[in-house]
């Protein structure tokens, strides 16, 4: 499972928590201002009215270039989650291409995301069903089907 969060969004010092090299850290409200304050852009934010592109763009670019099962998407206005069967291409490249079919889409003349990604591996089936679950659920609380996009694979494969 892969979260990307839009630019802005988790600065270091956040009052969710943050990471750093691997450590959950917690809230640092001056950090969290130090950080705002050096943005060169301001906070983006998908508008509602582009969700279903934002997550077609991805799991369109994910599917054509690099042949990914898509298990579970949700795309957020802050963020984005995707489960994906296993595949031998490195994280780093799935990332880069379902971040760069949305710049492309999109065009917004600033970053939109922030870099890097969170990544969840799961070994055995019921890891991978309780984080399709967890994402299916984001869908549904926005008023949508758990699988809104039909590349979106019933598990198991």
């Amino acid at each position: 499972m892969f979260t990307m969060t839009t630019y802005g969004t988790w600065l270091r010092g956040d009052m969710r928590g943050w990471v750093d090299q691997g450590r959950v850290l917690p809230p640092n409200p001056p950090l969290e201002a130090a950080d705002r304050r050096r943005m060169k852009y301001p906070l983006f934010l998908f508008s509602e009215q582009d969700l279903p592109k934002v997550g077609g763009w991805i799991g369109q670019s994910l599917r054509e270039r690099l042949d990914l099962r898509i298990l579970a998407m949700t795309a957020q206005t802050w963020h984005v989650h995707l489960v994906i069967a296993a595949t031998e291409h490195p994280k780093s490249k799935i990332v880069k291409c379902a971040k760069d079919a949305v710049r492309w889409g999109l065009r917004p003349g600033q970053p939109i995301w922030t870099d890097g990604y969170d990544k969840r591996f799961s070994f055995d089936d019921d890891s991978v069903r309780n984080r399709m679950e967890y994402v299916e659920r984001h869908n549904v609380a926005s008023g949508l089907p758990p699988k809104p996009w039909d590349f979106i694979e019933e598990y198991p494969i």
